[in-house]
């Protein structure tokens, strides 16, 4: 269980200090703690659980990205789901998740001018080593070719942006700044939104 011990903590903090956190219209308590209970369960149960070879599901790491006047997100067209999602990706065995958040920001948006922010006060500076994530989800992945359906657990990240270009990758179709409000014109998936929520509802306290 070594190697899960980091996350195993990150996921005791954020139960004990953020998952009654937010307002029940925004993320209900009750089903962020089902949510909570079912990474331990798969922590526990899987020492592969941050490989991608692990075909029941795996840890995967994401990132929201703040524009520096604070009203905006930045979104990727995701090449192969054909869907507009936060920036991530697989863990491939780094268990880290704040350092795979960080990692796909980097390759998938071409930033580099960029900092974590803490959930628990996003005014202050953050250690990344410490620095809670702002939100847990854990969804399916349809089959596709020799991969089987299988589940994603992900551990986002919220970070702020000091710079505005972006550099398209290849694992995208399109990669854009939103507004909070054109978020809603591309999307409906309740993870998104419910992100989306989280970071309005973190900028006004």
């Amino acid at each position: 269980m070594a190697k899960q011990s980091y996350l195993l903590e990150i996921l005791t903090g954020y139960r004990s200090q953020l998952a009654g956190h937010w307002p029940a219209d925004i993320s209900a308590p009750e089903v962020e703690l089902k949510t909570i209970g079912r990474f331990f369960d798969f922590l526990e149960k899987y020492d592969d659980c941050f490989e991608r070879s692990n075909l029941f599901g795996h840890i995967t790491g994401s990132a929201m990205v703040i524009a520096p006047d604070h009203n905006r997100v930045v979104l990727t067209l995701h090449k192969k789901l054909g869907k507009w999602l936060q920036l991530g990706g697989h863990s491939d065995g780094n268990p880290l998740t704040w350092q795979v958040a960080r990692n796909e920001v980097e390759e998938e948006s071409g930033l580099k001018n960029f900092f974590l922010l803490n959930p628990l006060d996003i005014r202050s500076t953050s250690i990344p080593e410490t620095t809670l994530p702002f939100d847990f989800d854990i969804h399916v992945i349809p089959a596709k070719k020799d991969v089987p359906e299988h589940l994603h657990f992900d551990v986002r990240y919220l970070f702020l942006a000091k710079e505005e270009d972006l550099q398209i990758s290849d694992e995208s179709d399109d990669l854009k700044w939103f507004t909070f409000n054109d978020v809603h014109q591309v999307t409906d998936e309740i993870s998104t939104l419910r992100q989306l929520k989280k970071i309005q509802w973190l900028l006004k306290h």
